[in-house]
């Protein structure tokens, strides 16, 4: 594997943002939803055993629009009471708490600011990006529903790097879920799993600590 890492790609949803989890907390919490119910319904439509067809996955591929995707994630959901929940915007309510991680965005700058490259490879959920953000952070951008494809399927983690113009092993991959680094490695770029901003930063200088352009400050 080489020894000259020229550019690192990252994850949107819990490493430029705050995390996940804690959104989908305040979330549960706020519209009256009982979490194991959200639960059940991730584990069936995006855990090792999911259908390549399930909603999840269909809305992460494009192939379904997020208001359709949130008809049907409303049926799953139940009250802490057990009862069906009212109809409403749960897919956008997921993710109201969640915001841009400065730390993070502090991290991308210094590697800019090194001369490594900067990409994005993330999973849409049927949102619009702040692309006046994104632009200024990442060349590429690749957004999974723009391309009809996902992670951690091999094909995405290819046309990232094509468009990079590199070798997948000058590129590093930088994602707060494992199945997502297994299939970067499986595609042959370095991984690091994002916990937050300061271990980033941290993993990212350790891989780039032979590389002739600087690691981030």
């Amino acid at each position: 594997m080489s020894s000259v890492v020229q550019a690192v790609l990252f994850d949107y949803g819990g490493v430029i943002t705050t995390p996940i989890r804690g959104s989908i907390a305040s979330w549960t919490s706020e519209a009256d939803i009982d979490p194991q119910s959200f639960s059940r319904v991730l584990k069936r439509w995006l855990g090792r055993d999911a259908s390549p067809d399930s909603p999840i996955h269909r809305l992460e591929r494009g192939e379904l629009s997020a208001s359709e995707f949130n008809t049907l994630l409303t049926r799953e959901l139940r009250s802490p009471g057990g009862d069906p929940v009212p109809p409403g915007d749960y897919l956008r309510g997921m993710f109201k708490a969640s915001k841009v991680d400065e730390g993070t965005v502090a991290v991308v700058r210094d590697l800019r600011a090194a001369g490594v490259r900067t990409g994005l490879l993330s999973n849409s959920w049927g949102f619009s990006y702040d692309r006046t953000l994104l632009d200024e952070l990442f060349d590429p951008i690749v957004i999974s529903g723009e391309v009809g494809m996902r992670k951690p399927e091999k094909r995405i983690f290819d046309l990232a790097v094509e468009r990079l113009g590199l070798a997948p092993s000058d590129v590093i991959f930088v994602d707060d879920a494992e199945p997502n680094l297994v299939g970067a490695r499986a595609a042959g770029l370095r991984t690091v799993l994002h916990e937050d901003a300061a271990t980033t930063r941290a993993a990212l200088g350790e891989l780039l600590q032979h590389s002739p352009t600087p690691a981030p400050r």
